[in-house]
């Protein structure tokens, strides 16, 4: 089996940032805000996809990213920014992040599946790589494209996440 230390590591972080990117945007919007419901049922999917990635990380010996204290507090200052514009930015803020994970977990499939070595890891990630892309969908029914700037928001998250993504796989 190869080691998939990074993958797992990156795919911690990406789900810790997910769940922190909700806290923000439930911070700002409240339990009874546009979309409230949405982010919340959002927020609890992330909630056990992070919770199944600690546990693995601790059952397969890997360390976390040590950049975990910045995705906490980018995560939250991301999630409540875009929330403090608009729902409709909330929306969108969700509908660039999933779409990125979106192609970074078919990725990381097409790369489990040719290798056929990790079924359990392959198995996560379909099942997460499908949640990401409701809630994408969610978003973008949500208005996500109604956004102010929708193209300039949408493509500044989605080359925060690309850049988040390569620098949890090495620190």
């Amino acid at each position: 089996m190869k080691d998939r230390s990074a993958m797992i590591r990156v795919d911690q972080a990406g789900e810790f940032g997910a769940t922190r990117i909700y806290a923000g945007q439930l911070a700002v919007v409240g339990e009874r805000g546009p979309h409230a419901a949405q982010i919340r049922h959002m927020a609890e999917q992330e909630k056990v996809h992070r919770a199944k990635f600690d546990a693995l990380m601790a059952e397969r010996g890997v360390r976390p990213t040590a950049l975990q204290p910045f995705w906490s507090i980018a995560g939250f200052a991301l999630g409540a920014g875009t929330a403090l514009i608009g729902p409709e930015a909330a929306m969108a803020c969700t509908a660039a992040v999933e779409e990125e994970i979106d192609r970074h977990y078919s990725a990381q499939l097409n790369e489990l599946e040719a290798d056929g070595d990790d079924p359990e890891l392959a198995a996560l990630v379909e099942q997460f790589r499908e949640e990401e892309r409701e809630h994408r969908d969610t978003a973008l029914a949500s208005g996500a494209e109604q956004a102010p700037a929708y193209p300039l928001l949408s493509g500044a998250i989605r080359l925060g996440c690309r850049v988040a993504i390569k620098l949890a796989e090495r620190v």
